[in-house]
């Protein structure tokens, strides 16, 4: 089975943007969540499967501080998808003598 990697980003825009975040690491397939200013990376974090909200709510609190002092910032979401896997082709049922 492959994994399907895509990104989401949105603009960070009060409050707002940490409770979509959350929403996201919820949902459990979130990989990294990086925070831009103008183009440039700010801060990354690393996310692996598993992580409770109790790990996360300290991450998104330092991202909070760092948005509300940059302001114009833009949140990126890296998330997974399992594709599904190949259907398997069936044996031969051909008799040998």
């Amino acid at each position: 089975m492959t994994e399907k990697t895509f990104w989401e980003s949105f603009k960070a825009e009060g409050e707002t943007w940490v409770e979509r975040v959350k929403q996201l690491v919820h949902e459990g397939n979130v990989r990294r969540v990086i925070v831009e200013h103008q183009g440039r990376k700010i801060a990354e974090f690393p996310l692996t499967a598993g992580v409770v909200g109790t790990v996360v709510a300290p991450i998104l609190a330092g991202a909070a501080a760092m948005v509300t002092l940059l302001k114009d910032c833009t949140i990126r979401v890296e998330r997974v998808e399992p594709s599904a896997p190949a259907p398997e082709e069936p044996a031969s049922t051909t008799a040998k003598p």
